[in-house]
């Protein structure tokens, strides 16, 4: 047994190392391909050798992942990212036991199937759950590596999901065989199958991005000139060592020195990061003093107009809330708050757009009616954002864009939204900084770059601190801005209209996956209820 075991922590480490790498180191999401093996491997030796209590060392593998991968959370909230490591690696873990057991009442191959169609089923599900933390769906391995899934157009990341099952599986279904020497006793056409299936199922999806990839052109019905100005914003001590003004003023002048080069009169949007100023009142816009500033320094720049984060607040009068997330201002007064992108022009137009995928914890209270009383009672404080309900867009003169806000672009089908509903181009604006100089600023931006293939539009991203950037619509970063350090970059957008694959007809992997789901779920219930149907 102490032999077994042995084993089992050396699988145990290289599943973690193989599954960790892809989100850490660039260009590596190949090992995604056959990281799921070593704990199969795991699971099949504590089958043959009885080991008891098995569930303690899949549950601590999938721990182990989520902290080599996501530990930076801690960064920025030590409870939320301990959360976030021990639920998500529980909701993981779950699946797994489920997979375990489904091996009482299903024979040979169909458990495997169910564990794949189970895992994707749960991620599709993750990314409309109220409480969500979609960080490491399988997919998301190729956001550095994006030459290999040039058909997420057509198939989302989810398509990645069902791509890295479906190699695993055949990986180690004939190490299984080989293990077990049924493969020798199969008739050469029955071993040449096999083996041609496993590297068809490995290699095809590189061929077939390879070959869409090298024919796709950047669809371009016009161009879009866009400044994007990284202020780099200590956001733990900028309320502190700042007053907005001074803020405003760092940010202004980053964009001044941009400006520079540009012809006059010559059309360019502005971008800021996310939740840049927090005095903007929803539709009293101008007794917002950075509202006031930005449409002077416009209005000094002909042909420019800016979007740019805010932390908004909307007052009304009522005798009850409205939601329950509301702040009770007393007499009959009530708040709300928001995290928002704004555009205005020099003309003083604004558009406004409230996030709609909140971070749970820091802006989200999820299950408000129950969770804030308690909240209360044990002093905790939580965040209380109000999302939109639809999404809606913003404009640069007639110009319609998708202005995703920092968490929102991990949701891949939630951000088919902005371009059916018309945008040409995507902006995304963000503050990672609260994590620091971690891995987590560098694959938040990778993300973005799954966003750009998915739905073939042009992005600019604007990080406070970094890493701004531009990404083109076969998700390569263009141009990339500095960590931590004030900078302006400048290029161009182009504008296309028309919709991908994805866009249109949304995740058909995960329906597909979650239907498959379902029906073994049945399967697996009349089994458990019949009897005689056990193995």
């Amino acid at each position: 047994m102490k032999k077994e075991k042995r084993t089992l922590l050396i699988l145990l480490a290289l599943f973690v190392v193989m599954m960790s790498i892809p989100w850490l180191v660039p260009h590596t999401a190949f090992l995604a391909l056959f990281g799921f093996v070593p704990l199969l491997c795991m699971d099949y030796i504590a089958d043959n050798s009885g080991i008891r209590r098995f569930w303690l060392w899949h549950f601590s593998a999938f721990v182990l992942w989520n902290a080599a991968t996501t530990f930076w959370v801690c960064n920025a909230t030590v409870g939320g990212g301990l959360f976030a490591i021990f639920g998500n690696a529980l909701q993981m873990s779950l699946i797994f036991g489920l997979f375990r057991f489904s091996k009482k009442r299903f024979r040979g191959a169909l458990p495997y199937l169910f564990l794949a169609a189970a895992w994707i089923a749960w991620e599709r599900f993750y990314f409309s759950a109220q409480i969500s933390w979609p960080w490491l769906v399988l997919g998301n391995a190729f956001a550095r590596s994006t030459g290999l899934v040039q058909w997420y157009e057509y198939s989302g990341s989810l398509g990645g999901s069902l791509w890295v099952w479906m190699s695993n599986l055949a990986v180690f279904g004939l190490m299984r065989s080989l293990s077990e020497g049924s493969f020798f006793r199969w008739n050469g056409k029955a071993r040449a199958s096999a083996m041609a299936g496993s590297l068809l199922v490995i290699f095809a999806p590189m061929i077939c991005s390879a070959i869409i990839g090298h024919n796709y052109e950047e669809k371009s019905e016009d161009r879009l000139e866009v400044l994007i100005g990284q202020p780099s914003l200590d956001p733990y001590h900028k309320f502190q060592k700042l007053s907005q003004d001074d803020q405003t003023t760092i940010l202004l002048n980053v964009f001044e020195q941009g400006l520079t080069d540009s012809k006059d009169g010559e059309r360019i949007l502005l971008l800021a990061p996310e939740t840049f100023t927090n005095d903007i009142y929803v539709g009293s816009y101008a007794q917002s003093n950075t509202w006031r500033r930005f449409l002077n320094f416009l209005r000094e720049h002909e042909g420019t107009g800016i979007i740019f984060g805010a932390s908004a607040r909307e007052f009304y009068m009522a005798d009850k809330a409205e939601n329950p997330n509301d702040y009770d201002m007393k007499e009959g007064r009530w708040m709300r708050s928001h995290n928002s992108a704004l555009s205005l022009n020099a003309e003083g137009r604004t558009e406004i757009y409230h996030k709609s995928k909140l971070v749970v914890g820091t802006e989200l209270t999820p299950y408000p009616k129950l969770i804030l009383p308690l909240a209360k009672k044990l002093g905790v404080g939580i965040g209380r954002c109000v999302g939109q309900d639809e999404i809606s867009l913003l404009h640069f003169g007639d110009i319609p864009l998708g202005s995703i806000i920092c968490y929102e672009s991990i949701y891949g089908e939630f951000c088919t939204g902005y371009v059916n509903k018309g945008a040409k181009a995507l902006t995304i604006i963000t503050n990672d900084a609260w994590w620091g100089n971690t891995p987590g600023y560098r694959q938040h931006l990778s993300y973005a770059c799954l966003r750009a293939i998915e739905l073939r539009r042009d992005i600019a991203r604007c990080g406070n601190t970094g890493i701004s950037a531009f990404i083109d619509q076969k998700g390569r970063i263009l141009q990339a801005g500095p960590w931590w350090e004030e900078a302006s970059l400048k290029g161009s957008l182009n504008l296309n209209s028309e919709l991908s694959f994805f866009a249109r007809h949304g995740d058909i992997p995960g329906r597909m996956c979650s239907f498959i789901f379902m029906l073994m779920l049945i399967a697996l219930i009349v089994r458990m209820i019949t009897p005689g149907k056990g193995r």
